[in-house]
């Protein structure tokens, strides 16, 4: 009621309304007359006050100010709907078309265009039909075609719609209710797609759709169910029939009711789909693509199109079939006529039909990324046997027939394409990308064995702009697939050159082939795919350095410079080797035994950290005694000789020069050398003890092996302390008498340095250590 008073008729309407109301209550006594009023009130007063002048030239003039009037509010438009209907008035009002006309009176033409535009956006269904009637439909477009607001033009609608051509009956249909659907259908559509299309609003928009639905499932309902119709309609196509302008017709209604089934249920599509088939549509369809009259093929296409868009798998099966019989499979029959049709349309219908046939369905890397989270619940997919070995054989024969016109690029240096050409290779490149994304496995080896990278490469450098973004989007998909193999074969084939050419030449403008070129760079960057990058740098350097007005490929130079090695500082070859390599952590005094592992005391840390260079011989030890109180443990290595020296020595006890008292010399100077001698007397001497020696060794490894078993059992122990802290340093001491090593002794041992007791004691003293 509000949008009523935002023009001044409507508010006038809407008060002649109240006062007629405030009348009617005055009269039936005030207050006691509300309980007479209903919800239909507003309507009741309009229809008791609606005064529309009778049809007639004279006073068209206030019908349509009485019309623009009601239209302005929804009661007045329910009023005036509901007086149109009962008054006929549509059936008074298209006469006054012709007496207008004989007197050439163009204003009273333009009044009657109004008037009639006012009943038919009353959105009124009913009002509607009635217009669209045999005997009113002329009369309804003659009015609407002297538009006031184009004075100086006519249409011709009558023309149009009265044409008996217009409606071809190809199978003769014998309901009549049906016949007159079709025939409403027709001029419904006309209405909304040529003479409303001007001025149609929404809700009128929406009533001539449903109109049009609805009656459209009536008439595919019947006609499906119909069989002597549809084997009257499929027999065209026989042996007999001879008229060719029969058979073209023919597929041409087969293609209005697959377009009518596109707005069915599925079950009702299913089944009109299923009919069709049953009579024989598949061969309707391979004898359709190979006419010579292009709107056939465009209907066959549509057709084909239809069914693949509603199941697919219907069409892969009469392949299946076509393959095991060793018939020509009607991807073949596709391939042919996209590589030589002029349409435009065709060649997109049946670029769709051969990647919907060709779909082996979703690839791993697709469920992947769909599945997300919940990947690893998703079920196994299984591929179907018979689509794989539809691919394959693909593959084998028919691919190499599709695509080459672009392997026949190669000795073409002319790069002038026609208009046909160039929309063939932008449909070959897009179902190449196609495969590439679905046929991973079989794609690559073709990609390789016929070389299209190069081919399409080729491209890049003709003169057609649409054409360089569609190769270039061959090579974006190639480089989002982040597959080696087709970042090895964009290396080697020295594929990115052309695509840096068009950066530098495009450097100067911003343009939407620029902008592509660097989308696929920025996308290299984001992903730090370093193979390309290592190869754009190594190859294109100079290109790179000439494209300034990005920072990225700089970048690229400065990054690949610093980690292969070409600057000065070898610590700025490797900025991060430090702070990158990984550090123990640190194990603290109270997890001592975490990790089962024994942590030192500071005194053992400063040992180990001290190199045996450093130590020094405590002047204690100068004469071959121990000082009290001394630990053997603070005491430095041993350094043992040479095995050179090791043998000198040998060959010097088996001489037997060694004192007969058993006693070694003060000292023994071998390359000026100083060699300290135990003190004790009365030791044997190192020849007695060679046979001693080997006892003792198998006594201590026995002992080593005790001790290491009890350190097992009690590692809290004091003395497994000791033996494992001289086990870690493998500390050899050796006993006076025979300069064997023992652990865990606890008497007092002498170190001797002596040359004859260095050699046993290196000896059984890294048997026992190890």
């Amino acid at each position: 009621m509000a949008l009523s008073f935002q023009e001044g008729d409507g508010c006038a309407a809407i008060w002649k309304y109240i006062h007629n109301v405030q009348q009617q209550l005055s009269a039936n006594g005030g207050a006691a007359a509300d309980d007479t009023l209903s919800d239909d009130g507003p309507m009741d007063g309009f229809q008791n006050v609606l005064t529309v002048p009778p049809p007639g030239l004279a006073n068209l003039h206030e019908i349509e100010n009485q019309m623009r009037g009601l239209s302005n509010t929804n009661p007045g438009r329910g009023a005036l709907a509901r007086f149109i209907l009962e008054d006929d008035y549509i059936r008074k009002l298209t006469p006054l078309l012709d007496m207008a006309e004989d007197l050439e009176d163009l204003a009273s033409l333009h009044r009657l265009c109004n008037i009639m535009k006012f009943v038919i956006l009353l959105n009124e269904s009913a009002i509607i039909e009635s217009a669209v009637a045999d005997d009113l439909i002329l009369g309804v477009v003659g009015a609407l075609e002297y538009d006031p607001d184009f004075p100086s033009h006519k249409a011709n609608h009558r023309q149009w719609l009265g044409k008996e051509g217009r409606y071809k009956e190809v199978v003769r249909i014998d309901d009549d209710v049906v016949c007159r659907k079709i025939h409403q259908t027709y001029r419904l559509q006309y209405l909304k797609d040529v003479v409303l299309a001007r001025i149609l609003d929404d809700p009128t928009f929406s009533v001539l759709n449903s109109l049009i639905f609805f009656n459209q499932v009536d008439i595919v309902t019947h006609l499906q169910m119909n069989s002597a119709f549809l084997k009257e309609l499929f027999g065209i196509f026989g042996q007999q029939e001879a008229n060719q302008d029969r058979k073209k017709e023919a597929v041409l209604f087969i293609q209005q009711c697959c377009a009518i089934a596109k707005n069915l249920q599925p079950a009702g599509r299913n089944q009109l789909y299923s009919n069709f088939l049953g009579h024989g549509l598949l061969s309707v369809i391979t004898y359709a693509l190979r006419h010579n009259d292009v709107e056939v093929r465009v209907g066959a296409t549509d057709v084909l199109v239809s069914m693949i868009d509603h199941d697919p798998q219907v069409i892969r099966q009469t392949i299946f079939r076509q393959m095991s019989e060793k018939q020509v499979p009607l991807t073949d029959s596709l391939i042919d006529l996209l590589l030589v049709e002029a349409d435009l349309g065709v060649k997109a219908h049946i670029a769709d039909a051969i990647k919907v046939l060709l779909d082996p369905g979703p690839s791993s890397n697709q469920l992947n990324r769909e599945a997300g989270e919940l990947g690893g619940r998703m079920r196994p997919q299984y591929a179907d046997p018979e689509q794989e070995g539809l691919v394959k054989d693909f593959y084998d024969e028919s691919a190499k027939k599709l695509f080459k016109p672009l392997v026949d690029l190669k000795d073409r240096g002319n790069l002038d394409f026609s208009i046909q050409e160039v929309s063939l290779f932008i449909y070959l490149i897009e179902i190449l990308c196609f495969f590439v994304r679905q046929h991973q496995h079989r794609s690559k080896y073709f990609v390789l064995s016929e070389k299209l990278g190069q081919r399409i490469a080729q491209l890049l450098a003709s003169p057609e702009k649409y054409l360089k973004l569609t190769a270039l989007k061959f090579f974006r998909n190639l480089v989002g697939l982040k597959d080696e193999f087709y970042n090895q074969e964009m290396m080697q084939g020295h594929l990115f050159g052309p695509i840096l050419s068009i950066v530098t030449d495009t450097m100067s403008r911003d343009s939407l082939l620029n902008s592509a070129c660097l989308e696929l760079f920025e996308f290299i960057r984001k992903e730090t795919i370093r193979p390309l990058i290592s190869h754009l740098v190594a190859d294109y350097r100079e290109k790179l350095r000439s494209i300034t007005y990005v920072s990225m490929f700089n970048d690229w130079i400065i990054q690949y410079d610093a980690t292969n090695g070409f600057q000065t500082s070898l610590t700025e070859s490797f900025p991060d080797t430090e702070e990158d390599t990984p550090k123990r952590p640190e194990t603290g005094r109270g997890s001592r035994w975490d990790n089962g592992i024994k942590d030192l005391d500071d005194e053992e840390e400063a040992y180990f950290n001290t190199s045996d260079d450093e130590d020094e011989i405590p002047a204690s030890l100068l004469n071959g005694n121990m000082v009290d109180g001394a630990s053997p443990a603070s005491k430095p290595l041993v350094d043992y000789n040479s095995d050179e020296e090791n043998d000198a020595i040998e060959t010097v006890l088996s001489a037997g020069i060694l004192p007969s008292n058993g006693n070694t010399p003060e000292s023994i100077s071998t390359d000026g050398e100083v060699l300290m001698t135990p003190t004790s007397s009365g030791a044997p001497s190192p020849l007695d003890n060679l046979s001693e020696k080997r006892r003792r060794e198998e006594d201590d490894e026995d002992e080593l092996g005790k001790l290491l078993q009890h350190k097992r059992r009690n590692s809290s122990s004091s003395a497994s302390s000791n033996n494992s802290s001289v086990l870690r340093r493998k500390k050899t001491f050796g006993n006076a008498n025979t300069g064997v090593g023992h652990i865990g002794k606890t008497n007092k041992i002498a170190i001797s340095l002596s040359p004859a007791i260095k050699l046993v004691g290196e000896k059984g003293g890294e048997a026992n250590c190890s």
